[in-house]
């Protein structure tokens, strides 16, 4: 099968690396796979050269021109299947398919952003669908939102799969994990900056610790900068509070692998998420997590480890109880996690849905 993999870039993005770890798997099934982006952000660009995926960049400026070459890419391709992540280039894909189209077309909703239901421009958006072979999303609330927004989308269209995880990259190390190194416990978090990360919300958490607490405290957060102003007034947070040294920041790193095994638990402090894919792989990777309430976190992770985003006082309380909790109880969090990750996320039987609705779909 022939499939072409459409996104905005290849950037460090958590869909970014859902697509290409799809697509890795998809060649490793024996496939022609390569990719569509218009966004030149080479993050990923060395992994899929290896692989042999190719990488089709259509930089223009002009939205109607980068249109009518994408659509040109897509059309004379010779594709069987497209997949496609994120609005605008699903939105390309299903505009692309008029007037007809031999190809089979699936699109990816990969956030659960609330606003769909009163962004005129979201919901627009979302009425192509209607065009696509099928909607695939990575949580049942993202898929809740889209039936709320286009309701003449038919339920058999609709599908959930969660991320696919690479077990063997994310596997924990060999032997008994030594929680709390040196006296210090260990926090990672793997997200951009901006707003709606939340780093704000944590850093007023952190603070409502003890001076006792935050001295065991280590923050390690990975990730680039957004156009917003969410680091820089958490920064100044951090300085007036005296917090420099719980809060370290790192930029994004492809070895985020290595990064978690090292960490004693991995966060997540959004507004609204997709299926986060950091929270999939720290559960692979038999780490406690701590997360917002957000998508289906309430079916993945222990509930006493969940928190609404807005509520600091909670996240507060739930830091101190990791902080707190013995060497036994971290692994035993662990542990769990991993279980219900080897039920959810192996890759075998999520490549194998994505084929079926493959080769289900049929053209438009």
């Amino acid at each position: 099968m022939k499939i072409l993999c459409v996104i905005d870039s290849l950037g460090s993005g958590g869909a970014q690396r859902q697509l290409v770890n799809l697509a890795i798997a998809f060649k490793g099934k024996g496939h022609d796979v390569s990719f569509l982006v218009y966004h030149s952000i080479p993050f990923y660009y060395e992994i899929l050269e290896e692989q042999e995926i190719s990488v089709i960049e259509v930089l223009e400026s002009s939205y109607a021109k980068r249109f009518w070459k994408m659509r040109k890419v897509i059309r004379s391709g010779d594709y069987d299947s497209v997949l496609a992540f994120l609005q605008a280039a699903s939105f390309i894909c299903e505009i692309s398919s008029f007037p007809s189209r031999k190809w089979r077309l699936v699109v990816g909703e990969r956030s659960a952003n609330p606003a769909i239901l009163k962004s005129f421009k979201l919901k627009f958006f979302r009425c192509f669908h209607v065009f696509a072979d099928a909607v695939v999303a990575n949580s049942h609330e993202n898929i809740k939102l889209v039936k709320k927004v286009n309701p003449l989308l038919p339920n058999e269209k609709l599908h959930v799969i969660y991320n696919l995880i690479d077990f063997e990259k994310w596997q924990p190390k060999p032997g008994n994990y030594v929680f709390k190194k040196d006296g210090k416990f260990n926090l990672i978090v793997v997200a951009s900056h901006q707003y709606l990360k939340n780093l704000n919300g944590l850093v007023e958490a952190v603070n409502l610790l003890n001076s006792e607490e935050k001295d065991q405290l280590v923050v390690n957060w990975y990730g680039g900068e957004r156009l917003d102003n969410s680091k820089h007034e958490a920064l100044e947070k951090i300085e007036k509070y005296k917090l420099t040294k719980v809060f370290n920041f790192h930029d994004p790193t492809i070895d985020i692998a290595a990064k978690v095994n090292e960490a004693d638990a991995l966060g997540l402090f959004s507004f609204y998420e997709g299926l986060p894919n950091v929270i999939c792989e720290a559960m692979v990777n038999s780490k406690p997590v701590i997360s917002s309430d957000v998508s289906d976190v309430n079916l993945l992770i222990d509930d006493v480890l969940t928190f609404c985003p807005d509520d600091t006082k909670r996240l507060s309380r739930i830091v101190k109880h990791l902080l707190e909790s013995s060497e036994s109880d971290l692994e035993s969090y662990g542990n769990e996690n991993r279980a219900r990750a080897v039920e959810l996320f192996e890759s075998k039987s999520i490549i194998e849905k994505y084929l079926e609705i493959f080769n289900k779909a049929k053209g438009a």
